[in-house]
Formats: structure tokens, C-alpha cells, sequence
């Protein structure tokens, strides 16, 4: 993958710069997800990186198809009545990230659409490399 020179979302505008996690230990890695009546967890809705000294990232999807990196707290869960709930915790080996907890992110690259700003953002770790892309409007983490 290119590394190309950062455009900002329209709507989003360009939000925490990537390469500010290069070098950094990833301690703990928390997601949000939607959980209907039957219990089964979807894939995540958002992603929280968190280094060894607590500055936490951010990874989501925008409504305009962009990936949004920035610096953010994770929410608290909620429930949605009949439509189910979102929860919000550590996840176990649910991500791509979890094989990677405890590894320091040795490199970022991102690919951006001119329209829409970043669409994808890849982190390498000592013995592999995450791809967390906007797919369709939903957060899709692959292991590479």
C-alpha cells in the first residue's frame, strides 16, 4: 500500500494524525458492537487503542463512507429497546488486535479518496500488520 499525503473528510475534517502511533505500545484494545435479541456479537462498530500510557485512539467509519482516527474516550454502552444494545469493553481475541496487544506499532501507512479523506489506515506490528478500512459504511479489521 502507498502512503499518500493526508486529505481531510469533508465532513470530518482530517482528525488525529496516524503516524502519531508509530512507536507507540499497544496496551489494550476496547470495542463497541451492536448485540440483537439473540446475544450474537456484529463485528465492531468502533475501535479504542489504547498505549502503555493511556492516550487512547479512536477508529470508526463515517456516514460518508471516510475512516475516522481520533483521539476519543470510549463510551459507555446503551441499550436501543427493541433494537437491541451496543456494548463496549475489552475484547478478548474477537480482532485482528489482539494478537498484537503488548507490541509496539512500528509503522502507519493510510490511503485516502479525494472525496471522502482517509478510507484506510494500516498498522504494522513486529510480526504482522492490522488493515482497519470503511467497507460499505461498516469498520472491517483484517489481519495481513
Amino acid at each position: 500500500m502507498e502512503s499518500v499525503k493526508p486529505n481531510g473528510c469533508p465532513l470530518h475534517g482530517g482528525g488525529a494524525a496516524a503516524q502519531s502511533l508509530v512507536g507507540r505500545l499497544l496496551a489494550e484494545v476496547v470495542a463497541s458492537r451492536h448485540v440483537c435479541g439473540d446475544g450474537d456479537l456484529a463485528a465492531p462498530l468502533d475501535v479504542w487503542l489504547i498505549d502503555d500510557r493511556g492516550a487512547t485512539v479512536r477508529v470508526t467509519t463515517g456516514p460518508d463512507g471516510c475512516l475516522i482516527v481520533e483521539k476519543a474516550e470510549p463510551h459507555t454502552g446503551y441499550d436501543m429497546g427493541d433494537s437491541g444494545r451496543i456494548t463496549v469493553g475489552a475484547i478478548g481475541n474477537e480482532t485482528p488486535f489482539a494478537d498484537y496487544v503488548g507490541e509496539s506499532i512500528l509503522a502507519v501507512q493510510e490511503e485516502h479518496e479525494p472525496n471522502t479523506g482517509r478510507v484506510a489506515l494500516e498498522l504494522s506490528f513486529p510480526r504482522g500488520r492490522v488493515r482497519c478500512e470503511s467497507w460499505a459504511g461498516d469498520l472491517r479489521l483484517t489481519l495481513m
